[in-house]
């Protein structure tokens, strides 16, 4: 939540603004200041939306209430336990169940209405969501949906879901084929500069 607030959130909270702020001051002993939620997109934490489960203590989460305390403008209301119920101290969520709880996550977003969403989480939970998609691609697309993320990337992605072809889907489906046409910037280094371009 730190990291969305800080890549998302508006200007400094400063007392006095009619808005709650997204990230009180020193939130979780960051040594920040508040951040505002003013002119920022909406914030919902959803509970699908995590690192693998169990083992690790730096896995689980605190509870609901100490992060409404700390995170005030961000939107709770999807997580139904106060405590975190699905964390276990001795069983460590399989690699196959974190890409199952991401396709429910991405059944989620779907439902959404929204055609932009940003989601922050970590790489962990992408990369193994993010390998149930591509199959039908060729290797190379396929190859770069399944990589691992580094700390703070973001990438920008279009999922579609074939079913609702027909529907009212934006006309981004990409079928999994390479598009015909220049692959900028890498054809347009090529003409401009013929021989370093004839030798990779």
């Amino acid at each position: 939540m730190q990291t969305a607030v800080g890549v998302f959130g508006g200007e400094g909270y400063a007392d006095g603004i009619d808005a709650p702020p997204l990230m009180v001051a020193n939130a979780g002993n960051s040594n920040h200041a508040a951040i505002s939620s003013l002119n920022s997109p909406p914030f919902i934490a959803v509970e699908l939306c995590r690192e693998h489960l169990g083992v690790h203590p730096c896995d689980k989460r605190r509870s609901i209430t100490e992060y409404k305390s700390l995170f005030p403008a961000i939107d709770f209301s999807l997580i139904e336990s106060n405590d975190d119920i699905l964390w276990t101290a001795d069983v460590r969520e399989a690699n196959e169940e974190v890409a199952k709880r991401g396709m429910k996550f991405v059944n989620w977003l779907w439902t959404r209405k929204e055609k932009e969403i940003a989601v922050v989480t970590h790489s962990g939970f992408l990369y193994h969501t993010l390998s149930a998609f591509g199959n039908d691609c060729h290797p190379s697309i396929k190859s770069e949906i399944c990589t691992h993320f580094a700390n703070c990337e973001l990438r920008s992605m279009v999922i579609v879901d074939r079913s609702m072809i027909g529907s009212d889907v934006p006309t981004t489906n990409y079928p999994g084929k390479i598009p015909s046409g220049l692959d900028l910037p890498s054809d347009v280094a090529a003409e401009k500069h013929p021989k370093q371009g004839a030798s990779q």
